[in-house]
This record gives structure tokens, sequence and C-alpha cells, in this order.
């Protein structure tokens, strides 16, 4: 997922798939420990989706606070 589509999500929007990618990650670290046959790749790409949320997240909050001041 590029941070140019993320961007323009609304922060409802990326809340939403900031639990998905969660609860995606939390799947795929389960099946990890239970099986032999690891992702991790998968779990490396999700995780990264998540950072990429988290800072676009941030980067929002951050710029409605300076429209407020």
């Amino acid at each position: 997922m590029k941070a140019s589509e993320l961007r323009e999500l609304s922060a409802d929007e990326l809340n939403s798939k900031h639990r998905e990618l969660k609860e995606e990650f939390m799947r795929i670290r389960c099946n990890t420990v239970l099986s032999s046959d690891s992702d991790v790749h998968q779990m490396k790409k999700t995780r990264k989706d998540i950072a990429r949320i988290n800072t676009i997240l941030n980067e929002k909050q951050r710029s409605t606070h300076a429209e407020r001041s």
C-alpha cells in the first residue's frame, strides 16, 4: 500500500484500516507460531503498512492542531 493512496483517505478510514491490519498481523503471527511454514515477508509488509498508517495519522493530527493555533 502506497503512502500517497493512504493520504487520500479520511482519519476514520485510516483508523479502520489500521485495525484491519493489526488483526491481519496477529493472524499471520499466530499462523507462524503454530505451523512450520512461516510467511515472514507478509509479516514484514503488514508491519510496514501499519507504520505508514500511524505516520499519516500523526501528520493529519499535527496539521489539524496547527490549523487551530
